[in-house]
């Protein structure tokens, strides 16, 4: 709130944004301690209560995986282009759970923050951003295991093939935040009036997570399947990562070109959307 001095003048005055385009960034880099607070929030509080805490999040991935063993490497029989399964599905599963935590927390800013939203001002933003931030922290947790699991095979004397373009990870994990952060906004914008819609989006995520190679890689699909799946912009992200550590999948500069392109325009939207509805939400939630 402002703040009066000796001399009646004002110290600090919040105005309204001027335009849609507004980010208020300076806003963010003043709010950072708030940024820490609601990442602490995240990682600590949220397994506070649990007998396991942060174990879970190993055994979320592990059993994921086992499972994906079972069905689709073992029932279904489904390839996994000569990569040994459990780190194929690892592989996938750590960066799928970043992508659908990240876009859950950015598509619920609107109603799962509304108490706090209405009675005190601060930049809206820090809350998807601080969600960005957390799930970055339990991903690296997953990604030790992935570690383990590689230096595992390593010693076996698996093949493993690793190659340069696993220089690129910290980009892939960029894309990925940056089309949570993008589609969750706008989903969030959306929900916010017309709340019923949370339960088409969260099963619309359920089925999209197979329309991403997950868990199986893009060559087994052929003809029209295999062109609507390069149209999903995730494709090239999962796809490359796998080539990267482990020589399967497929690394394509002009997939990572479309989905860098496609992340950049619907976050542009995004914001628009997001400052837009922010102005009145209030009058909804």
């Amino acid at each position: 709130m402002p703040t009066a001095t000796n001399n009646g003048g004002w110290t600090k005055v919040i105005r309204p944004k001027k335009g849609l385009l507004d980010l208020g960034l300076k806003s963010l880099w003043r709010y950072r301690d708030l940024w820490y607070m609601y990442i602490r929030r995240d990682i600590v509080t949220f397994y506070k209560q649990t007998v396991l805490g942060p174990l879970w999040f190993l055994i979320q991935p592990v059993l994921t995986t086992a499972m994906y063993m079972f069905v689709f490497g073992g029932l279904a029989g489904i390839s996994t282009d000569g990569a040994p399964q459990p780190l194929f599905y690892l592989s996938g599963v750590m960066l799928w759970n970043y992508f659908s935590d990240s876009f859950n927390v950015s598509s619920n800013v609107f109603i799962n923050n509304a108490s706090v939203f209405g009675k005190v001002y601060f930049p809206r933003l820090v809350v998807p951003l601080a969600g960005l931030t957390s799930n970055l922290i339990k991903m690296g947790i997953q990604l030790i295991l992935f570690l383990l699991v590689y230096v595992g095979y390593l010693i076996a004397g698996v093949p493993l093939h690793v190659n340069a373009t696993l220089l690129l990870f910290p980009f892939y994990v960029l894309l990925l935040a940056g089309h949570a952060m993008s589609w969750g906004l706008i989903v969030s914008s959306v929900t916010s009036k017309y709340r019923d819609l949370r339960f088409l989006v969260s099963f619309g995520l359920q089925l999209f997570m197979y329309a991403t190679p997950v868990i199986y890689p893009l060559s087994v699909a052929s003809g029209k399947f295999k062109f609507a799946l390069e149209l999903n912009p995730l494709t090239p992200i999962f796809e490359a990562f796998k080539y990267g550590c482990l020589g399967c999948g497929s690394f394509s500069v002009g997939g990572l070109l479309y989905s860098t392109i496609f992340m950049l325009v619907t976050l542009f939207l995004a914001v628009i959307v997001f400052n837009r509805v922010e102005r009145n939400f209030m009058d909804t939630v």
